[in-house]
Formats: structure tokens, sequence, C-alpha cells
């Protein structure tokens, strides 16, 4: 079966990429194309990425951490040498003949996403809200007894719980502003929770910018001192990365950003 990592518009550079670059399991990479598109793809067993070796694959964790490690080794290696649209994990054709007919059926829409990407990097937006963090200190105890200071607490931490929560969906709210005035599209993830979570706190909001490659740092800078001054509430930005939101967006939702 055909594997395919990436889909570009410089032969050249993604000819040669593939002639150095090892692709999954050390397998050889090589360039299907058709006119000005190449997908960068290589040969994969059947038996191990049919429907039935493929959900086997994906149910070892080891094994799927292996896989997406080589798949996105491709992908970094392609995007440090072209524009590409990189293919999500485990995207497989039954020959390369079928990868073809991709490239020939959806070539307008692969153009359209290119186009956009020429340039641009990934950077994600992540708000969030860290109720321990914003805790104040408790008043001091008054003469009640402890059941009546047990409540008088429980209800100044609810309040402050209430007010943080507030504070952090209106900070949110007012990075995604700044953000779409400075990225060119944006996708909106739903936020990360139980193990995807990557701290503690609650993420408020998950979002990803295509952003001027220039202007990556400027990105960072302006949006992470959202915060600041706003106890338990902090903003994370990270990459850039090759644009994987932008994957399986027909049309990624357009900003008011650079063009």
């Amino acid at each position: 079966m055909t594997y395919v990592y990436a889909v570009g518009r410089d032969p050249a550079a993604l000819e040669e990429l593939a002639a150095r670059t090892p692709g999954v399991d050390g397998g050889p990479l090589r360039a299907v194309r058709d006119g000005e598109l190449v997908a960068l793809v290589s040969s994969v067993p059947a038996g191990s990425f049919d429907e039935g070796g493929l959900h086997a694959q994906l149910e070892d964790l080891a094994r799927l951490e292996a896989l997406a490690r080589a798949h996105h080794a491709v992908v970094d290696a392609a995007f440090a040498a072209a524009t590409v649209l990189p293919m999500r994990l485990a995207t497989v054709y039954l020959d390369d003949s079928r990868a073809r007919e991709v490239l020939v059926r959806e070539a307008a829409r692969l153009g359209r996403l290119l186009d956009l990407l020429d340039g641009q990097v990934e950077l994600g937006l992540k708000v969030y809200a860290d109720a321990a963090a914003a805790r104040r200190p408790a008043a001091a105890p008054t003469a009640a007894g402890p059941g009546r200071a047990y409540l008088q607490r429980r209800r100044t931490e609810q309040r402050q719980s209430r007010d943080l929560y507030r504070e952090a969906a209106q900070l949110a709210e007012e990075a995604a502003r700044l953000a779409d005035s400075l990225a060119r599209a944006r996708v909106v993830h739903r936020p990360q929770q139980g193990e995807l979570a990557a701290t503690r706190a609650e993420n408020i909001a998950n979002e990803a910018y295509l952003v001027p490659a220039g202007s990556a740092a400027a990105f960072r800078d302006r949006l992470t001192a959202l915060a600041a001054d706003t106890p338990g509430v902090f903003v994370e930005v990270t990459g850039p990365w090759a644009p994987y939101s932008f994957t399986d967006s027909p049309v990624p939702e357009a900003t008011g950003g650079p063009r």
C-alpha cells in the first residue's frame, strides 16, 4: 500500500528530500506527481495498514508512538524544504495510482490550501485558568465556630473561582481578537481535558493560527503578555509547527490578519 505524508508543489525540493529521507519503518520515500502537485509517499505492508491491521497498530501505544514519530519526521523535513500540506497520520491508498488520482481529483482544493499556507507557520494558542494559583489567602478566622468558618471559606473560594473563570473567558476573547489581527487563518479546537491536558490548570481556549513565518516571535510576545496582570490566568503559545491543523479544512476560517 501507499502511505502519504504530505503534498506540495515544489517537485525538485521534494524529490531531493525523498532521496535522502526514510519513512515509516525506515522505508524509502518517493514522489508521486501530477503536474505541479507532488505527494511524498512510501510503501507499507498491506497486512499492517489495511483496516484491521491499522486498527491493531493504533491500539498499540508503543507502535502508535513509533508511527507518529516517523510520520512527523517526514512532514517536518518536507516543511523545512517547501510549502507542504501535511496529511493525517496513517493516510494510505491501495497503490501509487490511487494516490495520484487524489492529486488529480483534488487539484483545485489542494492548490488553494497551498496558496494559503505559503510562507506561513502554525502557532497554537491556549488560555488556562489555574484556581490554585489565583486563590488569595483566607481571611483571619472570626469568633464564629468551625462550621461557620468553613462555610465562609467555601463561599470565598467559590466567589474567587467564578471571578477567575469570568476573567479567563474575557481574556480568551481578547486573545482571539488580537490573534486574528496577526494571523491569516484560524482553526478552533476543543479545549484539552483529562490526559490530554498538559497542566493541572483548566484549558479555557485551544486554537491554532496560521501566521507569517517572520511574525511568529511578535505573535508569541504579544499574546503571552496579555495575562501578565491577571493572577491565575495564563496564555501559552506553541510552535512554530507545520500546519497540521489546516490539513482537513476545505476553506479554513479566514481572519482579519496579514495576507
